[in-house]
Parts: C-alpha cells; sequence; structure tokens
C-alpha cells in the first residue's frame, strides 16, 4: 500500500523547482550553473540532458493520456513512492519533504518503475521498460516486482532505485511552490 510519495530537493533551492518549466535557454543557463558548483548529481548531467528529459516528458504525458489520464500541467514535477534516502546525496544540501498520497487526484500522477530515464530508455527486455502505470497499475507492478528501495538500494541490480511518481498538477504543491 502506498501512504506517501516523497520528494527530494536542495535545500538552497527549495522544493519543485523544475527545470522544464523555465524556457529552454534559461534552463541551460540553471543547469550550466549547478555544473560550475560541481557539487550533486546534477552537476554531471550531459550537455543533451534537457532536450532528452523534455522528449521523455511528453512521452510519459502521452502514455498517461492513453490511459485516462488528466495532466493538467506540461511537464510533471517528480516524486517518489516511499522514501529513498539515497537521493538526498543528489543534492548540496539535500532535502525529503512527504506528502500523503490521499493528497493527489489519481487522474494527475503516473508512475514509472524506475527513474524516467532510465524506464524509458533501457533496452534489455524487462517488461516495465518504456511503461507508464497509474495508480491501481502500479500497485500490481509493486506486486510482481517489489519496490526497488528494498532489493536494490545500492544500485547494483540495474537502475531501479525507486519508482517515481510524475505529478501533473500543481493544485496538490500549492503549500510548497514559489510563486
Amino acid at each position: 500500500m502506498i501512504y506517501f510519495l516523497c520528494h527530494y530537493f536542495d535545500e538552497l533551492t527549495g522544493p519543485f523547482r523544475n527545470l522544464s518549466d523555465l524556457e529552454l535557454a534559461e534552463a541551460e543557463q540553471v543547469l550550466n550553473e549547478i555544473r560550475i558548483r560541481k557539487k550533486g548529481f546534477a552537476s554531471e548531467r550531459p550537455m543533451n540532458y534537457l532536450t532528452i528529459r523534455r522528449s521523455l516528458e511528453l512521452k510519459a504525458r502521452d502514455l498517461f493520456i492513453m490511459k485516462g489520464g488528466k495532466p493538467i500541467r506540461s511537464y510533471p514535477h517528480y516524486m517518489t513512492v516511499g522514501e529513498c534516502p539515497w537521493l538526498l546525496e543528489w543534492f548540496e544540501k539535500g532535502k525529503e519533504l512527504h506528502i500523503p498520497l490521499t493528497k493527489f487526484d489519481p487522474n494527475t500522477v503516473s508512475f514509472t518503475y524506475g527513474d524516467l530515464f532510465p524506464t524509458m530508455r533501457y533496452q534489455d527486455g524487462k517488461k516495465y521498460r518504456g511503461q507508464v502505470y497509474t495508480l491501481n497499475e502500479i500497485y500490481q507492478v509493486i506486486n510482481e516486482f517489489g519496490m526497488p528501495q528494498e532489493w536494490n538500494p545500492s544500485g547494483n541490480y540495474g537502475p531501479e532505485r525507486y519508482i517515481e511518481a510524475q505529478v501533473w498538477d500543481d493544485k496538490p504543491l500549492t503549500a510548497w511552490l514559489f510563486n
């Protein structure tokens, strides 16, 4: 049973600061500033990261709509199903925020078994590759494969280290969003 979603962020910038919400040139500038600081996981992202990210986000959105999802945002905010303390290491001053699942409309949250990037890009034949799930579907996937945080906390068995939730609506996050 899923009780809450977690959001990991840098204390320096605050929660739900989303590169995809920025114009591409501005997002590239922000990402370059992160690269210059050389702190945290984001500083290691490749030069074509934003182009790939946006195409994967659009693909995930389209797949979610095909399953009956009703995204409001063009690009999602990212959360995890349950805790994944490893993600605190992605940031210079990592913080975590828990929000009860009951705060979200299931029609505006999609899920991938693992991070969106490897889920959509790896070609290893695993049945959850290239898939986006609804809330009801992700329960079935968890029953079949378990929680990656439990069977793969150090990443030794593949890129799946958590289940990602893509939140396609700002409404449940308004208490934490910057204007």
